[in-house]
This record gives structure tokens, C-alpha cells and sequence, in this order.
């Protein structure tokens, strides 16, 4: 398994290093820069030129992301134009908060996903099945940021029972903790609305085809109560599309968690993000680039490995 991981992490090189030229061009060729942003009304062609030659941006573009690039491999991600920091400071101060809500949404979601997949499986075509695929396949259509709204309008404003954005940064105690979660709650039940629907029906269909198999008639004919038959036979077996989709999830989720940290004012990733777009921040938006990129290989190793664990057939050697 090691050597499977560490074939893994070498035959991803590649994938990251497209994703830097890739990302890279794409950001330089858009119009605007940096220059302009910065200087806003009191912008003159010599100001801008100017500027440019004080970040390097007068120089070719192959030099840049080789410089770029180089300084990447020594673990230096630039320097933000923004915020007049590091970029690996700024992004630190802004990562853990939307992993906070994406790893709680993954985990809520995934064990929502799969009680009532497997319960819908079971039950197909029964009127929970029905009632609930309804429900879900509201909830995938809908787009994340009406969703977001939707959940302000009803548990912030006429319920009151959360607040409808920022975060509280009370340091230390309960209070801090429990103001940190009171603000986290609304972004966290967006992601999970938004993601549990499509989960929910792959663990379905999943589930349904396990049932089907000749080993599930084999377990009742010996005898086996219906509880061992589900979660002892199929549920197992009906986990690993979920296991697939926990992989793609975290690229999904940091996407999905741009919209709701805009909507909440979510001081993450999203945010920071977003930001960083509108002030032509290329080292900062770079960054997050290559740390998702990252995630999303960490994240389809863990899926393969979970794999295995699941089922004993799979075998990385």
C-alpha cells in the first residue's frame, strides 16, 4: 500500500504542474491587472508601467511562471499585492475556517446520504421513497446561492435563531466556541442541502443493485435476519460509489463553499477568493489554485485507499 501511495503522489506531479501553466496563462491573459486595480482613478500609462515593473509583470510571461514556478518548489507561494503579506500567511489565516464547514458538511452529509439511501433502497418505490426523492431532488435542483438565501430569509431574519453572516472571533472560552459554531450553522446546512440530494440518490441506486445480487438471495435462504442481510451484505458493498464521490467531494465543496461564504460574509476560502479576483491578486489566486489542486489529489488517494478497506477484493499492489 505504501508503494501504491507513493506511485500515487509521483504520477500527480504531472497533474499539478499542468495545473499551474493552465492556471497561470489563463489569469495573465485576462484583460486588466494588478496596476490598474490599484491605482483606481489616478491611473496614468506611466504609473501602470511603473508599477508593473515593480512586480515583475513587464517581463515575458514564460519568465514569470518560471519565476513563479521556481519559488513554488521552495515552498514560496509570492508575495500577496493586496494584503502586503505573504501568501501562505494570508491564505492561513482564511484556510482553516472553510475547512471547518467543508469537513462538517462531508461528514453530515455523507451519513444523511447514506441512512436514506439505504433506507429508500430498501423501501424503493414505497411512499418514502417517493416522499424523499422529492425532497431531494428539490433540494439538487436548486442553486446554491437561492439556497443560501432561502436559509437567511427563514432561520435568520423570521426565526432569528442564527445570524445571517460575518463570524464571531471571540478568542478563547465557551463563548468564542460556541459564537464560532452559531456563526458557522447556516453555511454548514447550505452545503450539506446542496450536496446531501446527489449523494442520497447514487447511495440509492446503489443500494437497490445490491439487493438484487444472487449473494443477497444467497444470505436470506440461509436463514439470515434482514438486519445482518442489509447491514452486513449490501450496505457494505453499496458504499462505494458514496466512497467515489467522497473523492470528488472536496473540489465540489470548496467550490460550492465560494458561494456560501459570499452570501454569509464567511471570513474562507471563498471569500478570500473572491477578493483577490476583483483586486487582480495573481500570487494569492494562484495559491488557492495549487492548495485545491492538492486537496483534490489527497482527496482521490484517500478515496482509493478507503476503498480497499471496504472492500477486501481491491487489492493495490
Amino acid at each position: 500500500m505504501l508503494i501504491y501511495i507513493l506511485r500515487r503522489l509521483i504520477q500527480s506531479i504531472p497533474a499539478l504542474i499542468g495545473i499551474a501553466i493552465f492556471s497561470f496563462i489563463l489569469l495573465h491573459i485576462v484583460p486588466g491587472g494588478p496596476a490598474q486595480t490599484l491605482l483606481g482613478p489616478h491611473q496614468t500609462p506611466q504609473r501602470i508601467a511603473a508599477i508593473n515593473r515593480a512586480l515583475g509583470l513587464n517581463k515575458p510571461l514564460y519568465v514569470q511562471f518560471w519565476i513563479w514556478f521556481v519559488n513554488l518548489l521552495h515552498g514560496n507561494f509570492g508575495y500577496s499585492y493586496s494584503f502586503n503579506q505573504p501568501v501562505l500567511t494570508v491564505i492561513g489565516q482564511y484556510l482553516p475556517h472553510t475547512i471547518a464547514i467543508v469537513v462538517v458538511a462531508i461528514m453530515i452529509s455523507h451519513l444523511i446520504a447514506i441512512i436514506l439511501g439505504t433506507i429508500q433502497g430498501y423501501f424503493r418505490n414505497r411512499w418514502f421513497d417517493h416522499v424523499i426523492t422529492t425532497i431531494t431532488f428539490f433540494f439538487w435542483s436548486m442553486p446554491v446561492f437561492w439556497l443560501a438565501i432561502m436559509v437567511v430569509l427563514i432561520f435568520s431574519i423570521y426565526l432569528g435563531w442564527f445570524p445571517s453572516g460575518g463570524i464571531n472571533f471571540t478568542n478563547g472560552g465557551p463563548a468564542g466556541f460556541v459564537g464560532y459554531i452559531d456563526h458557522a450553522t447556516l453555511p454548514i446546512l447550505v452545503l450539506v442541502l446542496a450536496t446531501v440530494a446527489s449523494w442520497a440518490r447514487f447511495m440509492r441506486s446503489s443500494m437497490i443493485d445490491s439487493m438484487l445480487q444472487d449473494y443477497i438471495r444467497t444470505a436470506r435462504s440461509k436463514g439470515l435476519s434482514e438486519l445482518a442481510v442489509v447491514f452486513k451484505h449490501a450496505l457494505r458493498n453499496s458504499l462505494l460509489p458514496i466512497i467515489t464521490l467522497f473523492g470528488l467531494s472536496i473540489p465540489s465543496l470548496f467550490g460550492g463553499a465560494l458561494v456560501v461564504e459570499l452570501v454569509f460574509n464567511y471570513p474562507g476560502m471563498g471569500l478570500l477568493f473572491w477578493n483577490a479576483a476583483n483586486e487582480r491578486d495573481y500570487p494569492i489566486l494562484l495559491g488557492i489554485i495549487m492548495i485545491i489542486g492538492l486537496l483534490t489529489v489527497i482527496g482521490n488517494l484517500l478515496a482509493d485507499i478507503l476503498y480497499s478497506l471496504v472492500d477486501p477484493r481491491i487489492s493495490y499492489k
